[in-house]
């Protein structure tokens, strides 16, 4: 490739070195360009090791991130679309290998790789990505040992996860039928690789899921089994999906990954531990002949204390029988008792009825004869007689004097009743006499009275009224005042005639001009 310096036309950049070269001259966008084809050329497809460092991920959803040694650093990409279907997030200080391909970035002269895959680089690494997955579920609170369930004691069914080829299984079911047959449902699962992790935890939400009364038994317990292996073998039984699944089982699960000396995260979120798949079959049942050898010793030792207990209650009553007096006894001396007192009665009673009848006939001879009781009873009758016979007199006779004076009282009260009748009536038809003299009535029918100005005086003649003089005329429904607009030289045939002349109205002053006589009659 010619020098980037020369652009093709003999010029040097200005400078004369004394001759001219043939070196091209090349933009800045030419030579990324240049440089892109040559890196993505030469390295198509690379995998690198290092330990990444500051990784960001801005709103657009791709990850940036370095990739670093102790000598050099290489920056790298995830785009959004790939860093959902990573196995491994990016996390600062965790040594990876990452897999893509080499290119350029122009914006910054830079070259940089695009991941398509990353994978743990060391057991380094995995302990140090597993010790900080652990404390960040613990912290949720998924390890808490309230959490934990206890185991049932003999359940009916048992669910197993686990690969359905390797020895786990056999293993599991030769223990089983040793210890105490029990029904067991196998749900297959892959144990290692990119699958095992989402198919152990839906497998467990899946027991969880089956319905009691269902025509698949839901089981009892749970054992998550796989055998031994190293870190990476066993990495899938520590991604968080697979232990938070065991967390939110609501079946009681075992939990035997591995050996004895293998731990994974699934150990801390499960209900119990067993260091091998086998150790997980003892747990989940006890030893049939030991439970048959436990209930025939309770057996016999519950007959035995029965026995005793009857032994010890019959030897108790016995002693106690003892200190209590003969039966036969007491009843022979009550039996004398009642003899004793059934004599004593009757003879009480007869001598009570003899004491009774001395007194009966004592009291006899003291009472009066019946002859002299009979004249005493009919001199009080006689008496009585003569008595009740006055008093009926006194009184018949104070009936009829009473009766006489209620007879004049009411007679009293009838002519009072009369001359009240009477006054009233008379009190009437002197009102109507009077109320037919009053004027009032006469002026319902169309006539007035004159007053002059103070209300006082009553007009009755024409040579009375003065021109201009003013007047209070009374009408039937109330006064009206008026002024006179002429006097007694006026003709007799103007009086009244102006109309419009008084506050009145003409009808007051027509009415108190006229001379007919009338009006004076009426006063």
């Amino acid at each position: 490739m010619n020098s980037p310096n020369d652009n093709g036309n003999g010029d040097n950049g200005g400078r004369d070195n004394g001759g001219r070269d043939n070196v091209p001259i090349f933009t800045v966008a030419e030579i990324s360009q240049a440089v892109k084809r040559t890196v993505e050329g030469a390295f198509q497809r690379v995998r690198v090791r290092g330990e990444i460092s500051r990784p960001s991920f801005p709103s657009s959803g791709h990850c940036y991130f370095r990739l670093k040694d102790e000598n050099a650093v290489l920056d790298s990409v995830v785009w959004r679309g790939v860093l959902g279907r990573l196995k491994l997030r990016p996390e600062d200080g965790l040594e990876v290998i990452a897999s893509g391909r080499l290119t350029t970035y122009a914006g910054k002269s830079s070259y940089q790789i695009i991941v398509d895959s990353l994978e743990l680089a060391g057991e380094g690494a995995l302990l140090k990505l597993l010790e900080e997955r652990r404390k960040k579920l613990a912290a949720e609170g998924l390890f808490a040992e309230e959490r934990k369930r206890p185991l049932p004691y003999l359940p009916e069914v048992i669910g197993v996860v686990t690969s359905p080829t390797g020895s786990v299984i056999r293993d599991i079911l030769h223990r089983l039928a040793d210890r105490f047959p029990r029904r067991v449902l196998v749900w297959p699962v892959a144990v290692q690789g990119e699958q095992a992790a989402p198919q152990v935890a839906e497998a467990i939400r899946g027991f969880n899921a089956l319905p009691k009364t269902g025509p698949v038994p839901r089981p009892d317990v749970l054992i998550v089994a796989r055998g031994g292996g190293s870190l990476e073998d066993l990495w899938a039984f520590n991604e968080e999906e697979v232990v938070r699944a065991a967390a939110d089982s609501t079946i009681p699960l075992i939990s035997a990954v591995g050996h004895e000396t293998d731990t994974t995260l699934i150990d801390f979120a499960a209900d119990r531990r067993a260091p091998t798949p086998s150790a997980a079959a003892e747990i989940a049942v006890p030893v049939k002949s030991e439970l048959t050898n436990l209930v025939l010793d309770l057996s016999r030792r519950l007959a035995s204390a029965g026995y005793r207990g009857l032994e010890e209650r019959r030897t108790r009553v016995e002693g106690l029988a003892r200190g209590l007096p003969d039966p036969q006894r007491m009843l022979q001396e009550m039996s004398q008792r009642l003899d004793d007192r059934a004599e004593r009665l009757t003879l009480g009673v007869s001598r009570f009825l003899r004491q009774e009848a001395e007194k009966v006939e004592s009291l006899g001879w003291r009472l009066p004869r019946p002859e002299q009781q009979l004249g005493l009873a009919r001199e009080r009758l006689d008496a009585t007689a003569d008595r009740l016979v006055r008093s009926g007199a006194r009184n018949l006779e104070s009936r009829r004097e009473q009766y006489l004076r209620v007879d004049a009282e009411r007679r009293l009260d009838q002519g009072i009743a009369n001359v009240r009748r009477d006054t009233r009536r008379q009190l009437d038809q002197l009102g109507r006499l009077l109320d037919s003299y009053s004027y009032h009535k006469t002026l319902e029918r169309g006539f007035a009275v004159v007053r002059d100005a103070d209300g006082q005086g009553v007009l009755t003649r024409k040579g009375e009224v003065q021109a201009g003089q003013s007047l209070d005329i009374e009408f039937a429904d109330g006064h009206a005042a008026a002024v006179a607009a002429g006097g007694a030289a006026q003709p007799k045939g103007k009086a009244g005639g102006n109309p419009g002349g008084s506050p009145g109205g003409s009808g007051g002053k027509a009415r108190a001009g006229k001379t007919d006589g009338k009006q004076g009659s009426l006063l």
